[in-house]
């Protein structure tokens, strides 16, 4: 091949000139008018250009390298040129990058320790869809997909149209399942009042159970629509690729059938979670503490917007219910728990439990009731004994002693509905078996008697519990570290 000697322009420097020795006349022609283009359209870049022009060399002959042949190609193998990566799209060689502007992703050894959720994250759940729905959508979408265009092929463009959409009813599947591995947090990150919400709601390790049979039907849904994939696309006619198809969704339908079980726990366990009262923990509470059925649902309705069943037999609240009282325009939380009978801890069922962790995890006012009547089911001893052992354990919390359903008291007389032995009684509970704890205020639901005093010795607390709350949040945290 004749090559002419480049001549230099006078927009081309001399370096440029003899860099470009060797090269054919079409190249030589096309980058000397590219450079003279680049003169005259951006001045102040052409600097930086002539002073080195092996950068822009180097982009140049990169991008001529789609419409060159290969030949071409190996003529400019032996180029030396500065490797400069893209910023900002922009070639800078690496020298003009800032180590600042270099961002390198950090070891996991370098990440701090994972974040605990705040209250209110089995709000943000995700919704499941049952497992038939899942199922019925993904083959559904799959069913649209259709092969490649320009396969002539009859046999060809069938095994291309089953590996396509078995690639894609295997994705539309594991997808939503990935989504909800995802979405639910670990319960090791979850704030401690929810985390005994799910195991005495759930039960011990069913959380963590059912999150596991998900992700292993996601991973079995990805291995077998993968292995069923390939074969169709090995297939060696239009026939067995139709089979191949045919039993890939067989197959994984299959799967679902045995272990989609799993996805309907999941929407059980988010529709039980979504429906757990929000705590917000810079909201005074005030939480009703007592016996079973000794009449905190029916002050809860009095004192609050809250709406508990209200039934004549124990263990009627099944569960946290929440209401709020406005008073002064300033918003209150109160707080209905389930009864709490006498017996230790190991011997409590999970409603019990349930009363204990408000107590323990949340920052709260006590309202205790008492039922002197016996009404209850159970005896005045009992619900001293169990008073003494609950205010003892959280004697720094704000208290308020209730004596309810005082219209059945009489003249200071119990009504005795629940047998006990008196031979033993100690002077402390004879006081208590009359007139309740000391300061305690009596009231009837029925007769309205000492609701409105009740009513103010609630607000008065609720005042107290807002300051500690605005105490606590305008402590700066660094200060009280040191």
């Amino acid at each position: 091949m004749n090559r002419k000697p480049f001549r230099s322009s006078p927009v081309i420097s001399e370096s440029t000139t003899q860099m470009c020795k060797g090269f054919d006349n079409a190249f030589l022609q096309a980058f000397r008018n590219t450079m003279k283009l680049a003169s005259s359209l951006f001045p102040n870049q052409w600097r930086l250009l002539a002073s080195s022009p092996q950068l822009y060399l180097q982009s140049f002959i990169f991008s001529t390298a789609s419409t060159t042949k290969s030949p071409t190609l190996r003529q400019y193998r032996n180029l030396q040129t500065s490797v400069s990566p893209v910023v900002t799209s922009s070639y800078l060689p690496t020298s003009y990058i800032t180590q600042k502007q270099i961002e390198t992703p950090s070891s996991p050894e370098k990440q701090g320790p994972p974040v605990q959720e705040s209250l209110g994250a089995f709000q943000k759940l995700p919704m499941v869809m049952p497992s038939i729905d899942l199922y019925s959508s993904a083959l559904r979408k799959s069913k649209r997909v259709q092969p490649t265009k320009g396969i002539a092929n009859i046999a060809k463009r069938e095994r291309n149209r089953g590996a396509k959409q078995l690639d894609a009813f295997m994705k539309e599947l594991a997808l939503p399942l990935k989504g909800y591995m995802e979405s639910f947090p670990r319960r090791r990150l979850l704030h401690p009042y929810e985390r005994s919400l799910i195991e005495l709601t759930l039960g011990d390790g069913k959380y963590e159970e059912v999150l596991g049979k998900v992700d292993a039907l996601r991973k079995k849904v990805l291995s077998v629509g993968k292995e069923h994939a390939s074969l169709c696309a090995k297939a060696l006619s239009k026939r067995e690729a139709e089979d191949r198809l045919s039993e890939g969704v067989e197959k994984l339908e299959l799967v679902f059938q045995q272990e989609g079980r799993a996805v309907d726990d999941l929407l059980s366990i988010a529709k039980v979670l979504r429906a757990m009262p929000v705590v917000d923990l810079e909201m005074p509470t005030l939480c009703l503490v007592g016996a079973p059925n000794v009449g905190k649902s029916s002050l809860v309705r009095i004192l609050s917007t809250g709406k508990p069943e209200i039934c004549n037999y124990p263990f009627t609240t099944r569960g946290i219910l929440m209401g709020h009282v406005i008073l002064n325009y300033q918003r209150f939380q109160v707080t209905d728990t389930p009864g709490l009978l006498r017996r230790c801890d190991e011997d409590r069922n999970n409603l019990e439990k349930l009363t204990l962790a408000v107590l323990t995890h949340l920052p709260t006012a006590v309202l205790y009731v008492h039922d002197l009547t016996g009404e209850c089911g159970t005896s005045p001893s009992d619900q001293f004994r169990i008073y003494k052992e609950i205010k003892e354990r959280f004697k720094d919390y704000q208290w308020i002693d209730v004596v309810s359903k005082c219209d059945l008291l009489g003249g200071g007389s119990p009504v005795m509905y629940a047998k006990e032995d008196r031979s033993n009684d100690e002077e402390e509970i004879i006081k208590y078996r009359v007139t309740g704890p000391d300061e305690a205020f009596h009231v009837s639901v029925k007769t309205e008697q000492g609701l409105s005093e009740l009513k103010s010795k609630v607000k008065e607390v609720l005042s107290i519990e807002m300051e500690k709350i605005k105490s606590r949040v305008g402590v700066d945290p660094s200060v009280a570290s040191s």
